[in-house]
């Protein structure tokens, strides 16, 4: 069982989970991710690290809270614990001394980018950091993201903070300030990753994304997570998470995500969890 030292609701709707797990803790690197159970019933949810203490041998992850499974996750107090923490899957990001590197996080993306963003300026990267949020009480780490940031951009849907709009405004940001990025990383929903890595492609650079597509065992044997990448197959949980945005059938896995829209909402509101 693995103890959870920390839970809280860190802006609407997305959560802040510490669990212990020394042995992973020992092993994890940027970019690779755990899957995680509320219980023993409850089905086997993929997240992203977003970081790691290892003196204390914790691991914290951010979630939204979209479903019935996550539900039980953000139900879960100090004190708890729960069954399954596997980990770590996927291939790391790639970390390198790339030299001007554009961050971009949306949502729980924000939270999976950090320990990437803090292993390139370890490597001497200048860094520049875009942050994007419906509104700027969904934003969250900027003073974490701050200090490891030669500059730090926010973006808004609805104006509260920052720049006016959506993620395609990090292009115009990156010229009116004449930023010319080495790479690109993108790291949130897949339509932000969708997004950046549409928008971005004139700077004729690689645009890393970490893509969530569905996925069950995250070893590559069930094959749910297959995407199309520059024409071939590959599965995001062993081949991944990380791809170049700009070689993905983006077409192919919208759908894919789309698949269990249905079945998902019934559960939401039969599980005894709430609605959404």
């Amino acid at each position: 069982m693995f103890e959870v030292i920390e839970k809280e609701m860190i802006v609407p709707n997305l959560h802040l989970l510490t669990v212990r797990a020394p042995e992973i803790v020992e092993e994890i690197q940027p970019g690779q991710f755990v899957i995680v159970r509320s219980d023993d019933t409850a089905e086997r949810i993929p997240l992203s690290v977003s970081d790691w203490n290892p003196p204390e041998g914790t691991l914290t992850i951010i979630f939204m809270e979209v479903g019935a499974s996550t539900g039980k996750l953000a139900s879960l107090k100090p004190g708890d614990s729960i069954p399954t923490v596997v980990g770590p899957l996927g291939r790391p990001t790639e970390i390198d001394k790339f030299g001007t590197v554009v961050c971009i996080g949306g949502c729980y993306g924000i939270g999976s980018i950090f320990p990437t963003i803090k292993a390139l300026k370890k490597k001497g990267n200048k860094i520049v950091t875009i942050l994007e949020a419906r509104s700027r009480n969904l934003l969250y780490w900027e003073e974490k993201m701050a200090p490891l940031s030669k500059h730090l951009f926010c973006i808004s849907r609805d104006g509260s903070t920052g720049h006016k709009g959506h993620v395609k405004n990090s292009v115009e940001i990156l010229k009116q300030n004449k930023i010319i990025p080495d790479r690109i990383i993108a790291n949130g929903c897949t339509f932000l990753i969708y997004k950046s890595s549409k928008d971005l492609a004139d700077f004729n650079v690689p645009i890393i994304v970490s893509l969530n597509p569905i996925m069950i065992d995250g070893t590559g044997m069930c094959g749910v997570c297959r995407v199309t990448v520059d024409g071939k197959m590959r599965f995001a949980c062993v081949d991944g998470p990380d791809f170049d945005g700009r070689l993905i059938d983006w077409e192919e896995l919208l759908k894919r995500r789309k698949q269990y829209v249905n079945e998902e909402a019934f559960l939401v509101h039969n599980s005894g969890c709430g609605g959404i």
